[in-house]
């Protein structure tokens, strides 16, 4: 696994490696809506889901930049607490995997919306235990559910795409119970926000952001940041 505090060094001489991060990803155009889903809420309110799609710097990228989410924060889900640091995260023993909390409001944006920009511009939901060069249990895909909309809305829609075959391969996605998240250190939130131009980010992030504004522009906010 590449150390991410090598990557700029290695950029060059691994781009065919890096350009992994985009050329197994879902269709070019939007997937198909969950057809299970929640109607939106009559009333602003704040609700939370989280999501584990490879290196958390890109999975924030795009949520922090969807309407109607309120605050996302990186951080680590799926093992404890004790273990809950980015060194200890990367030996691939603790459980963990790379998440992002999303607060959002569910009058503006609803649950099975989230997942259909999660599994369309956010990561390949096919690969196992990996994205691109990030290799490991720590990279999974994995919905972590807080209740049991959630994980009814979750398992209904990978259902539904691998009944339409959208992917190429079967969708690997775990949907887990959310037993806790545990915000990361504080130089990884909103690292590639900070950090446009690092290597790493302008390769494997920002298509991410431009696919979501190309796929779903109704919902493409211009994040700059926490005001």
């Amino acid at each position: 696994m590449l150390a991410r505090y090598f990557r700029n060094f290695l950029i060059v001489g691994y781009a065919v490696f890096l350009l992994a991060c985009t050329a197994n990803a879902a269709p070019k155009m939007p997937i198909p809506p969950a057809a299970v889903d929640v109607a939106l809420a009559a009333t602003p309110a704040k609700q939370a889901a989280v999501f584990a799609g490879g290196c958390f710097w890109g999975t924030q990228a795009v949520f922090e930049r969807v309407k109607g989410v309120i605050h996302t924060t990186v951080g680590y889900a799926g093992g404890s607490a004790s273990t809950a640091t980015y060194d200890q995260v990367t030996t691939e023993t603790t459980g963990h995997a790379e998440s992002v909390e999303v607060e959002y409001d569910p009058s503006k944006i609803t649950y099975g919306q989230l997942l259909r920009i999660f599994f369309s511009v956010a990561h390949d939901p096919t690969q196992l235990n990996r994205q691109g060069p990030d290799v490991g249990s720590s990279y999974r895909s994995a919905i972590f559910y807080a209740n049991g909309d959630q994980k009814r809305i979750a398992d209904a829609y990978i259902a539904q795409l691998d009944a339409a075959k959208i992917f190429p391969k079967p969708i690997v996605t775990q949907v887990s119970p959310l037993k806790g998240f545990y915000r990361a250190e504080n130089y990884h939130q909103d690292y590639a926000l900070h950090h446009p131009e690092n290597p790493y980010i302008e390769v494997c992030d920002r298509p991410k952001i431009e696919a979501l504004k190309k796929q779903f522009p109704e919902l493409f906010v211009d994040y700059k940041g926490a005001q």
